[in-house]
């Protein structure tokens, strides 16, 4: 035992050290941003905003409870602030403390228990999102460390291990909300013994307990507030949970090397049926192994390490909308012990080989693309310092240059000369107005990797880290994974005065508040919307033609030139309209037109404020 926990941590430490100085990836930002706030107010880190999509919103809402939050918290109070090597070298624990838990469950299931940890260790999920600040590996490590603990309690019928296990189970739960799948997997466990069975309700009563504190002492119920972004953001629709159940099965197959599960005859409908969508085999092979694993373990559910992977899966369809490979993590480890019991020692050595190997390939491809944000973020750090820099883009783009001073982009907002727009085409675009000027490009960076693997790319197919890309666990391309740009907001006086929505000058002109051209003919404004027109050569009436459908509690309009409002009507029924002014002349070359609604509103899945809809504006 003693040689297999030093040999263990000594692979795990092979696997981080060399990405130590790992740029900030993903949703670390989300983290470090309650972390910072924790300096504030230590028992409540997630009693903050932040810049979501273009939107601000209250992190009690964000997907995870507080646990990772305070340990960077702790890292923070400790250093001198954020500094990459050390902060992913405090995280070296949580993958000791997997590996470890991983290797105590393996002797007690597993025939080559030493076996069956490495191939854990070898899962790619483990390997590439080690090395972020993200709670899935810390959330594994607990689940592990929890289920470890309750098997050896139930074994030995051990209060002691159990309290300890229920303690783990405590901090699995304010560490991700999908700690309450232990409840069913270990209270079938401890079928035998009535006091574990009660012990396995912690992760529910930790979480309950932890949103009543919240509740109290801030007036906000943090799963309440997630589900309201739930529905808000669209994340629950049917399509996206389907993809992310496709998604999900495909992972399945690369928990282990997909070779220690080749599918039975049962799986082979599900991979004709997927080669339909996709003719590719890595996406149609991958859903029959992940199908087959599920078969198997349906045909053995007696078995507790397949009740393990059947509830927790059936549990992650029902959990997640994004369908990303980290979910799944918590049953590597039944999956790698269950390959241990069927397949040849050989075939696991050679398995074993082949997951390392692919698994530090993605690995570095992943390194190379926080990289290229942390180089593109330190070659305009003069420009950041210099002019008000926005930020159109997320992940460690977003936080290497808010660390320069740049400031997240709100949607509808304008940009105005002089000011800079960092944007990434692989991030969710936020729709923004020029300012009535236009952009110049100042700098470009294409990331990408020579390594032919993609786990997100531009034109990848990789459902990796979300479906948004696509389907597949993650693809062989050459690709580039995201094309970088600043650009400089440059003046440009208005050319037109009558200006239809559909009119090419027209993103020119808009200031604030208009979004994107739809249907060829008309946009959708915000509450307040600011628009600059030429003034004409002699007094005309400004006229604003619009329409309020059906949906908008919008009803009365304004319209104001120069900051001064020169036309007002509320209206009783939604239509089409026209309001107007009397003749005006405005001074000099610039006319600005403010329109403003009563109110806005927003639909599920669209995450911008609606107010009516433009078609026309202008002096006529």
């Amino acid at each position: 035992m003693r040689r297999q926990l030093i040999l263990v941590a000594l692979v795990v430490l092979a696997l981080r050290l060399p990405f130590l100085n790992q740029a900030l990836q993903g949703d670390d930002v989300l983290y470090l941003t309650e972390a910072a706030h924790a300096q504030i107010e230590p028992l409540h880190p997630k009693h903050t905003s932040y810049v979501f999509m273009g939107r601000d919103i209250d992190m009690r809402g964000q997907s995870h409870p507080p646990l990772n939050a305070w340990f960077l918290a702790l890292l923070l109070a400790a250093g001198q602030g954020v500094a990459e090597i050390p902060f992913h070298a405090a995280y070296l624990l949580f993958s000791l403390i997997a590996a470890f838990s991983a290797l105590a469950l393996a002797r007690c299931f597993s025939p080559y228990p030493l076996l069956a940890t490495l191939l854990f260790c070898a899962t790619p999920t483990f390997v590439i999102n080690g090395t972020s600040l993200e709670a899935d590996l810390p959330f594994a490590a607990l689940w592990l460390l929890s289920t470890a603990l309750y098997v050896f309690a139930v074994d030995r019928k051990s209060i002691s291990w159990l309290i300890a296990s229920a303690a783990a189970m405590a901090l699995a739960a304010l560490t991700a909300y999908q700690s309450i799948l232990l409840v069913p997997i270990l209270f079938l466990y401890g079928r035998k013994w009535r006091l574990a069975q009660m012990a396995a309700f912690t992760p529910v009563a930790a979480l309950i307990g932890w949103n009543i504190f919240e509740r109290l002492s801030t007036g906000g119920l943090p799963a309440g507030i997630l589900a309201n972004y739930m529905t808000t953001y669209g994340l629950q629709v049917l399509t996206q949970k389907m993809k992310s159940a496709v998604a999900l099965t495909g992972h399945l197959a690369w928990l282990v090397f997909p070779a220690l599960w080749i599918p039975s005859l049962y799986a082979l409908p599900f991979a004709i049926g997927a080669a339909f969508y996709d003719l590719n085999p890595l996406f149609w092979g991958s859903i029959g192994v992940g199908a087959g694993i599920l078969v198997w373990c349906g045909r053995h559910w007696r078995d507790f390490l397949a009740q393990w992977v059947l509830i927790f899966f059936a549990g992650a369809l029902v959990i997640f909308f994004a369908g990303s490979a980290r979910y799944l993590l918590p049953i590597a480890l039944p999956i790698a012990i269950l390959a241990t019991q069927r397949a040849p020692r050989w075939l696991l050595l050679v398995s074993l080989a082949c997951g390392f190997a692919l698994s530090l390939a993605l690995a570095a491809v992943n390194y190379q693309h926080w990289e290229g944000y942390r180089q593109f973020a330190r070659a305009l750090r003069e420009d950041a310092k210099s002019k008000r820099l926005w930020i159109n883009g997320e992940w460690g783009l977003r936080y290497y240059f808010e660390s320069e001073g740049g400031l997240a982009l709100h949607q509808g907002q304008a940009i105005h000369p002089g000011e800079m727009v960092v944007s990434s085409k692989l991030s969710y675009p936020i729709p923004f107005s020029s300012g009535g000027g236009v952009l110049a490009t100042v700098a470009q960076r294409t990331v990408t990797s020579s390594i032919p693997l993609r786990i997100v790319a531009l034109e990848g197919r990789s459902s990796y880290s979300t479906t948004m890309f696509g389907l597949r666990p993650f693809d062989i391309s050459r690709a580039p994974i995201d094309q970088l740009s600043s650009e400089l907001m440059i003046e440009r006086k208005p050319a037109l005065t009558n200006l239809p929505m559909n009119a090419p000058a027209a993103e020119q002109q808009i200031v604030g508040g208009v979004y994107q051209l739809e249907s060829g003919q008309w946009r959708w404004m915000s509450q307040v919307a600011t628009i600059l027109l030429k003034p004409p050569d002699q007094a005309e009436p400004l006229t604003v033609q619009f329409t309020i459908p059906a949906a908008s509690p919008a009803r009365h309009v304004t319209i104001a030139l120069n900051d001064h409002a020169v036309a007002s009507q509320t209206y009783s029924a939604p239509g089409a309209y026209s309001l107007s002014s009397s003749p005006l002349k405005p001074d000099g070359d610039t006319a600005k037109l403010t329109i403003t609604v009563d109110k806005s509103f927003s639909v599920p899945g669209d995450s911008r404020q609606l107010g009516i809809i433009l078609t026309y504006v202008g002096f006529r």
